[in-house]
């Protein structure tokens, strides 16, 4: 028995040394600073492949907040009383994405025209047109017979409105305000994680020395006109996988010379995708809300409304009869009457002036309606998509020069254009890279697209007009002539000269049949001057992408990468 009891001890030992020695060294080999695939060392200090091997998710950037994608009913299960047949029910899926909590105010806008008018000073003529083609125009506010000159005066900086919507802003206008919030978000990230100095973005800003995402990850070394001392480096093996609580011990040879320095990069993980407007899909799945209406994993039908039940009245007993949205109630009625439960508002509200959808965002339904990205078509083509939906598509590439450098836009190469309405609009900015279509090179034997500009695909190329020849043999891509257009809307031809001077040109043919074409985008949710039939977030309308009103404005949105999720499933019981 004695023998049997040593020999089940040492058996037992020897079991508990083997399993330590198997544990340690499934640990090492599944290290993650270790490479599955060589086994060599990850952000070695001597060199080597860097990755941000510490990362955990994606930050939320400032305004927005994360929208969980899943399934929903895209379009009107309501009747269709307008009769417009442009909001069929068709089931789509959206992936996980960020949303603006609240509509962009008029204080944020103002902060991007101070920021446009510091580095690109309207004094200069060659920058005169940056600034002037973001201002809004404030004199959507007038009317011919409506006294409204205290709006076009003071809504937009008064600080009176300072929490409003911004109004005025066209569709246009709207995604270079996105494009500027990138950058000046990814901006301050770098600033705080140690790649560029500290208050740089303010004081050594001007319009030669300016910082672009997409340029700085190209090319990181000609931010700020290559200025070392502002655009840093930091030690391989710290600037992978740095905590954001980074100190400034560890910054002590950032910027020096020699291959041990690196730029962040994609595999840092530290900035941030694109701001952009939300695609129709998403705005309407935001809006929607469905995730707070449903049984186990069952839609129990698509809401009115972005709020529960069928009333725009409250039925809380603090707040009962109170207005859940900001509309018009009636002919000439915009808030009631003096001293009246109401929506509180007769033009605009204050961005949170009531609660906040399932999604925990404001203003989904009224106050003012808002741009998406998408293309207006009367059809959202399900059988082509059903994932991520999108009309809109324009793919492009960086230029690259004679000697095979990427080419930047300067000062002297900035690209205006001439909107219908003759405002003036630069396409790009000093720091920016020069984008092409895209061509072969990128479109040869793909299945998934062929051609720089979809908007047109199925629904007004030429394979789709009445006109196409489908024996002749004919390229489908080819450009349609202007009297076989699908969609004829008129085309007006606008220009200035040297001087200043406008030249008209409209389209004054009495043959046109339609507003659509390929520069009508959607717009989505009712406004302070609608009736309450459009708050649903199924209704849809489109307006030139070049025209600006009192009613519309927008927010952004920003694509998730990573999980769907940041939480794992809830139980169900």
């Amino acid at each position: 028995m004695k023998v049997n009891k040593t020999m089940a001890v040492r058996v037992l030992l020897s079991m508990m040394v083997l399993l330590g020695f198997t544990t340690s060294c499934s640990k090492k080999s599944s290290s993650k600073n270790t490479s599955s695939a060589t086994g060599w060392k990850i952000n070695d200090p001597n060199g080597g492949f860097q990755y941000n091997s510490n990362f955990t998710k994606q930050e939320t950037a400032p305004g927005l907040i994360l929208v969980e994608g899943g399934t929903f009913t895209m379009g009107k299960i309501q009747d269709d009383v307008m009769h417009d047949w442009n909001n069929t029910p068709s089931q789509q899926h959206v992936q996980s994405f960020y949303m603006d909590e609240t509509e962009v105010t008029n204080i944020m806008y103002m902060e991007y025209l101070d920021w446009l008018k510091r580095v690109f000073p309207p004094s200069d003529p060659n920058y005169r047109h940056i600034y002037e083609g973001a201002l809004p125009d404030t004199l959507v506010w007038r009317n011919r017979l409506g006294y409204n000159e205290t709006m076009t005066n003071n809504y937009l900086r008064h600080p009176a409105y300072s929490q409003y919507p911004v109004v005025g802003v066209n569709w246009i206008q709207a995604t270079e305000f996105a494009k500027w919030r990138t950058n000046r978000v990814n901006e301050a990230i770098l600033e705080r994680e140690g790649y560029m100095k500290k208050g740089a973005k303010v004081v050594d800003v001007d319009a030669n020395n300016t910082f672009d995402t997409e340029a700085y990850l190209v090319s990181p070394s000609t931010s700020f006109g290559g200025n070392e001392e502002i655009i840093l480096q930091k030690p391989l093996g710290r600037a992978a996988g740095k905590s954001k609580k980074s100190k400034a011990a560890d910054t002590t040879s950032i910027g020096a010379d020699g291959p041990q320095n690196v730029y962040a990069q994609k595999t840092s993980g530290v900035l941030l995708p694109e701001y952009r407007l939300p695609t129709e899909a998403e705005w309407e799945y935001a809006a929607a809300a469905d995730v707070g209406n449903r049984e186990y994993n069952i839609y129990k039908g698509q809401k009115k409304y972005p709020w529960k039940g069928q009333y725009t009245r409250s039925g809380s007993r603090i707040t009962r009869g109170d207005q859940l949205a900001n509309f018009k109630q009636g002919k000439g009625d915009y808030g009631g009457i003096a001293g009246w439960s109401d929506d509180n508002a007769d033009i605009t509200a204050a961005v949170k002036s009531y609660k906040p959808n399932d999604f925990g965002l404001y203003d989904m339904a009224g106050n003012v309606s808002e741009w998406v990205q998408d293309v207006y078509r009367p059809i959202v083509d399900d059988e082509a998509n059903d994932f991520n939906y999108f009309r809109g598509n324009v793919y492009t590439k960086n230029k690259i020069d004679n000697e095979g450098r990427v080419e930047f836009v300067t000062s002297e190469t900035i690209k205006y254009d001439t909107l219908s309405n003759g405002k003036i609009i630069a396409r790009n900015k000093p720091g920016e890279i020069v984008q092409v279509p895209v061509d072969e090179q990128e479109t040869y034997l793909r299945q998934n697209f062929s051609q720089s500009n979809n908007i047109d695909y199925r629904d007004g190329d030429k394979s789709s007009t009445r006109f196409f020849d489908f024996g002749n043999g004919d390229d489908a891509d080819v450009k349609v002539s202007d009297k076989k257009r699908m969609y004829d809307s008129p085309i007006h031809k606008v220009s200035k000269d040297t001087t200043g001077k406008m030249d008209r040109k409209f389209d004054k043919s009495q043959k046109r049949t339609t507003l659509i074409g390929n520069d009508v985008r959607v717009y989505k949710g009712g406004s302070w001057k609608d009736r309450a039939y459009w708050l649903d977030p199924a209704t849809r309308r489109y307006c030139h992408q070049d025209i600006a009103t009192d009613y519309i404005g927008f927010r952004c949105a920003m694509s998730r990468v990573g999980p769907k999720s940041d939480f794992k499933k809830k139980p169900r019981n």
